[in-house]
């Protein structure tokens, strides 16, 4: 039956990598991964958000919250801990500005660097209570989701489910994103592309965490097509999900392309590879 073969590969899987810890240990090409720091580029992107929230809030009528909002931004992600103090005391001092918002997503991305989950889960709950629509912590926080959430949680469902929420909601309101002013249109594509990538990951990694491959595969492929930077580890699910399905040659496909980026699943992915092409002849 599908469902146990589904089942098998999938604790085969879990036997090999760790269960729990596979999401956690695997790198994520664009610097995301739970166990690195945001990789150079991903701390420019986190930036660059960051500032087109603070250019389209409008200036705050007092000057001194101003300024503790510029003090907050200035700080970086470099030095988390000294954004995180900056940005508890911003809200303290200015709970109901109209750069909260902004401060508690950057007190997310703060507490993302820090491994800190759960103040991360914390900031990302009241950024979303003042703006359900962001799509950038939507997707990054249905993302993390089932890279870290453990079978052994007991809130472990609800908490996958919460990940399919966020994804869905980020791809039903990527397209109806407006440009900002100060983007082209080709940086206005790319930030689109980049974050139904960011979606379609997450919501794959939450059906493979469910035992789902057939919806795995389905978002997994459209997370690594025409993908110029692609994830390792979503080809690598990909591959797994294929293979518990029957689908041979299409799995080896996946690991093949998972082996050609550098990292730590490289190796494996090409063992996986040659495995899988060994079942191939054998599939009626």
């Amino acid at each position: 039956m599908r469902f146990s073969i589904a089942r098998a590969g999938i604790q085969i899987l879990a036997a090999v990598l760790g269960s729990s810890l596979f999401f956690a240990a695997v790198c994520r090409a664009q610097g995301t991964s739970p166990n690195l720091q945001p990789a150079k580029e991903a701390q420019q992107d986190q930036e660059q958000q960051l500032k087109q929230r603070q250019m389209s809030q409008g200036p705050p009528v007092d000057p001194k919250e101003e300024a503790a909002y510029k003090a907050f931004f200035d700080a970086g992600p470099q030095d988390p801990d000294k954004r995180i103090q900056l940005g508890q005391d911003f809200i303290q001092k200015y709970p109901s500005s109209v750069y909260a918002e902004a401060v508690h997503a950057g007190l997310v991305q703060a507490y993302y660097t820090k491994q800190d989950w759960k103040n991360f889960y914390a900031e990302a709950d009241k950024a979303l209570a003042l703006k359900p629509d962001d799509v950038a912590l939507l997707a990054m926080v249905g993302w993390v989701i089932p890279h870290i959430v453990t079978g052994s949680e007991p809130d472990a469902g609800e908490q996958l489910d919460k990940a399919e929420t966020y994804e869905k909601r980020a791809l039903q309101v990527i397209p109806t994103l407006a440009k900002p002013a100060n983007m082209t249109d080709d940086q206005f594509t790319a930030v689109k592309a980049d974050q139904l990538v960011e979606a379609h990951s997450g919501l794959g990694l939450v059906y493979f965490r469910r035992q789902d491959p057939d919806n795995a595969v389905k978002e997994l492929q459209q997370a690594t097509q025409d993908n110029s930077k692609p994830d390792p580890a979503d080809f690598f699910v990909l591959g797994a999900s294929l293979q518990s399905l029957g689908r041979y040659t299409e799995a080896a496909d996946a690991f093949i392309r998972c082996s050609q980026i550098a990292g730590s699943l490289q190796d494996r992915c090409k063992q996986n590879a040659d495995n899988v092409k060994k079942l191939a002849p054998q599939k009626k």
